[in-house]
């Protein structure tokens, strides 16, 4: 308790002597008020040898109440409403207590009823304005308005605030500007932006809520603003154009809180502002989640994920671990990537329960060991080789990776009574024109011939380009833009689907709640991207102008790429789910067990012979629909 309360720091004992005096005062100014200045004609000599012996007894008696309620376990300067809300609870209590006493053992007779509600509100008044005014004149110091009495050289030596206009009006902003307000912040608001008309000349904490964003270079201009904090959390990718449009055009940088999933007990934490980056231009909303759902099959389970090293793989990981898994064991080839996943979920989230296991998933006497002994509940399949170019050159990898590997881990799975088993799948399977697509259409195939045999629930989830993942075409272009250009575009009309990494990792969960068996669930893309585009709204970002800054350099298609990714192939019926981003194929009679066993051998035995040709005729003969390139490749 003495640590609880700081009984040896001396500001403790400084803010119980000031709600001392205010107890003191408030029954005092009570009696003043009840009975008129002391004038009252009911104002008799046993009510007037009241007043002492009771502000004896009150003080004790609501410190003792003030300290149960914790009011002393805070700083004054940043006292909020769940203060007040501890106040009021603490006088309401004490003042019950008084008047339950008085009323048990006096029956009121010679006391007054409305003096104790007058002594309520007012001490109320007292303690509360008390720390209200230490919190504003922290503020008023912070903000450079008052100098600390306390302190010779207290405006000497530190540095002023960045003057900033806030964009957004709204709760976001409100929390923004509440941290902002603490002593020493690095800002200082100006004035607010909205473009909610109702909005317009008026005021937010004081602060003046100027007009729209169409006002931003007047606003600055008036206010003398430095920097431009987005506090909207809701924006999406139009919006944040808008934004930066506007930015750019008045020449001032521009920062954003953080997303509404990141915002905890309605508090930004300044070091989280952060510069926009091309996530927030994709500007989707957030992903809701079926929690219920997805923690009926995850909590309390085992839980394996291959390739948990990657980017997809890693990020499954972290999702995982909000519901709650007994155990993860983590299937990586790359001793690296797999030792920093062990260690953040070590390290930053305190998960021990988890089995770092090295292994490659194209060898089953591994594989069948790992499944018998931790016998998981849930697969997560996201092991694969994903870069197209470089599977176009080695086409044997892709295949004894991408598909005998995951004919090993499904095989394993239906072995071990493994539940639920999904297949991280890709939009390069549909009509594919590489070695990479084919492989993951290949695995399609696998996965439902093997669903119709099989107890365990397979399914697949077919999406596009992940942002920021090992291949993806952002971290080049940031390297690209860094070293001053040029950035190189391989064909201007060529489009993409993008989503984050977060993003398809939470639906890739979502949809292990819908599989009944053999399902490839398409998840929604939103638009196609243009890669030029991205490419000058990355260096837009970066601070530089596309084309004259930094130029944009079309360098020719790459071995195995094609112009424009498609979600589905013509003839695939798709049909929506209860998830509003998620959709379905209707299960196709596809291939069945047999014709798979027959496949996987003559694969292994082209592979055997490293033959890309005799790969590639293969994969034809698999996948009518695969269209392939001849080039040269490695071996």
């Amino acid at each position: 308790m003495g640590k609880r309360f700081q009984y040896k720091n001396p500001t403790f004992y400084l803010m119980m002597a000031a709600d001392a005096l205010s107890v003191s005062l408030a029954l005092w100014l009570a009696y003043i008020e009840r009975f008129d200045f002391f004038k009252s004609v009911d104002f008799t000599p046993e009510f007037e040898a009241q007043i002492v012996p009771s502000i004896l007894i009150f003080i004790p008696l609501k410190l003792a109440f003030f300290c149960l309620f914790g009011l002393y376990r805070g700083m004054w300067r940043y006292t909020n409403l769940r203060d007040m809300r501890k106040i009021a609870g603490a006088v309401t209590g004490s003042s019950l207590v008084i008047v339950s006493f008085i009323a048990y053992q006096y029956q009121f007779v010679g006391f007054s009823r409305g003096l104790y509600l007058l002594d309520a509100f007012f001490t109320f008044a007292f303690v509360a304005g008390l720390r209200i005014m230490v919190r504003e004149l922290f503020a008023l110091r912070s903000q450079g308005r008052m100098v600390n009495p306390f302190k010779w050289n207290a405006g000497e030596g530190r540095v002023p605030p960045t003057k900033v206009v806030v964009v957004g009006a709204g709760n976001s902003g409100e929390h923004l500007l509440r941290e902002l307000s603490v002593e020493g912040a690095p800002y200082d608001v100006t004035c607010f932006l909205d473009d909610d008309p109702r909005k317009k000349h008026r005021s937010l904490h004081g602060v003046p809520i100027f007009g729209g964003v169409d006002q931003l270079g007047t606003a600055v201009e008036k206010y003398q603003a430095t920097l431009v904090l987005i506090a909207i959390t809701g924006l999406d990718g139009h919006g944040i154009r808008h934004m930066i449009e506007a930015c750019e055009t008045v020449g001032i940088p521009f920062k954003r809180i953080p997303t509404a999933g990141s915002i905890a007990d309605g508090r930004v934490a300044l070091k989280e502002l952060r510069d926009v980056n091309y996530e927030d231009l994709l500007g989707r909303a957030p992903v809701e989640l079926e929690h219920p759902a997805i923690a009926e099959y995850l909590e309390g389970k085992t839980v394996l994920v291959t390739g948990a090293g990657g980017s997809i793989g890693s990020e499954l990981v972290r999702q995982i671990l909000r519901f709650n898994p007994a155990r993860l064991v983590l299937v990586e080839a790359g001793e690296e990537n797999l030792f920093n996943i062990q260690m953040e979920l070590k390290n930053k989230f305190g998960f021990e329960a988890v089995v770092p296991a090295v292994a490659r998933v194209q060898d089953e006497s591994v594989m069948r060991k790992i499944f018998d002994k931790y016998r998981p509940s849930t697969v997560f399949h996201a092991a694969a080789y994903k870069h197209v170019p470089l599977m176009e050159l080695n086409p044997w990898q892709a295949i004894d990776n991408n598909v005998i590997g995951s004919y090993i881990a499904m095989k394993c799975a239906d072995e071990f009574g493994v539940k639920r088993f999904v297949v991280v799948s890709t939009d390069k399977a549909v009509r594919p024109t590489n070695v990479m697509g084919a492989t993951k259409r290949m695995t399609e195939l696998v996965m439902h011939a093997i669903s119709k045999k099989s107890e365990t629930v397979f399914m697949a989830v077919r999406f596009g380009n992940v942002l920021g993942s090992s291949g993806s075409v952002v971290p080049l272009f940031r390297r690209q833009i860094e070293r001053g250009g040029p950035v190189t575009v391989t064909h201007p009309d060529m489009t993409r689907y993008f989503m984050t990494i977060p993003e398809a990792s939470r639906l890739i969960l979502q949809a292990g709640t819908l599989g009944e068996g053999g399902e490839i669930f398409i998840l929604h893309m939103g638009t196609p991207v243009k890669i030029t585009d991205m490419a000058r709204d990355l260096i837009r970002l970066s601070g530089k102008e596309p084309d004259t800054e930094v130029e944009i350099e079309f360098t020719g298609m790459r071995p195995g790429e094609k112009l424009y990714e498609e979600l589905i192939t013509e003839g695939e019926g798709i049909v929506p789910t209860r998830h509003e981003k998620i959709m379905v194929l209707r299960p196709e009679n596809g291939v069945d067990l047999e014709w798979v066993e027959r496949e996987m051998d003559a694969l292994r035995q082209v592979v055997a012979r490293h033959d890309s040709v005799a790969i590639k005729q293969r994969l034809r003969n698999m996948i009518p629909e695969y269209t392939s390139q001849e080039f040269d490749a490695v071996l």
